[in-house]
């Protein structure tokens, strides 16, 4: 089917997140283009990361799990668009698939909640954290190892609700999520980057559409953030360099600042106490080489130990 502004179907998963988000993408293009929201229409595809939730992403499969039945249903025609969170797409994407570009980015950082403790710092000895990152499991652990890691899945409302009820002392989640769902007022503290760089992708959706849908790709190039894309292509590049999976604890955030497009990544050792960093600095034009050489660069001082498959 070729795409048009009054046929368009846009795919998502089903929690509250990722329909917040399908329903940004379909008011951008509704104003984009003059319609009614109506024109666009969302449909929900239940993923195997929304069906899988009594173990970590490393244990059942990786990133691939909120994204194959949504490539599926894009290579079959039965939607035109799929919306994603950036930070869960895989490194390679499949054949007959691209990214079309993504919206304006949110704010990338980290976010440290808790009912009873301001800081990650005020925990008492052995408290428990929540959370199913490895990131952010050993970001957690170099600041404080005397943390007991518990697994936390399942969307951003379920895991606030462990907070309350005790299931767990604290846990991490990205202040994009709130903003969007309207929960921000549940951050107990923002954390800085310095100590919580944010996972490659944090923060911006992404548009996935079948390769060389020219149709598509002009309905939504109207609402699509060229910086944001720069960014973007330099923290895949560097993550694909990296050869990054759930089975790494991996960071990396680039952003513009005067011109320039900044690059910052780290790598971890799980338990928190190693960890090695990169710094590099370029033209936008050049993002995806920056990230490259950002990722070449790392792999050097990387303990080959450190990056599991």
């Amino acid at each position: 089917m070729t795409a048009s502004a009054l046929s368009l179907k846009l795919g998502t998963r089903g929690s509250p997140l990722a329909l917040a988000q399908a329903h940004e993408v379909r008011r951008r293009l509704a104003a984009a283009h003059g319609l009614t929201v109506e024109a666009f229409e969302i449909v929900v595809i239940k993923t195997s990361g929304d069906i899988i939730q009594d173990r970590s992403l490393m244990e059942s499969g990786g990133k691939g799990l909120f994204t194959k039945e949504l490539d599926a249903a894009l290579l079959a025609g039965e939607i035109d668009i799929a919306v994603h969170s950036a930070k869960d797409m895989p490194t390679l994407m499949p054949d007959g698939i691209e990214i079309s570009g993504y919206l304006m980015r949110e704010d990338a950082r980290d976010v440290f909640i808790s009912g009873k403790f301001k800081t990650i710092m005020d925990l008492p000895y052995g408290a428990k954290l929540g959370s199913a990152s490895l990131r952010r499991q050993s970001q957690a652990l170099k600041l404080r190892p005397d943390l007991k890691l518990v697994l936390l899945r399942g969307n951003v409302e379920t895991r606030l609700k462990k907070i309350e009820t005790g299931a767990c002392d604290c846990t991490f989640l990205a202040l994009a999520g709130l903003k969007r769902l309207g929960l921000e007022h549940h951050a107990t503290q923002i954390l800085n980057m310095v100590d919580f760089l944010p996972a490659v992708g944090q923060g911006a959706i992404a548009l996935t559409a079948r390769a060389q849908d020219n149709a598509v790709a002009h309905l939504i190039s109207p609402i699509l953030h060229a910086e944001t894309a720069a960014a973007l292509a330099c923290e895949r590049a560097f993550l694909q360099v990296m050869d990054g999976s759930c089975r790494t604890p991996i960071a990396g955030y680039a952003h513009m600042h005067k011109g320039r497009l900044q690059f910052r990544g780290e790598v971890y050792s799980l338990n928190g106490k190693q960890t090695y960093d990169v710094a590099f600095v370029g033209l936008p034009s050049h993002a995806a080489r920056i990230g490259e050489d950002a990722g070449r660069e790392l792999l050097k001082r990387t303990p080959p130990e450190f990056l599991k498959h």
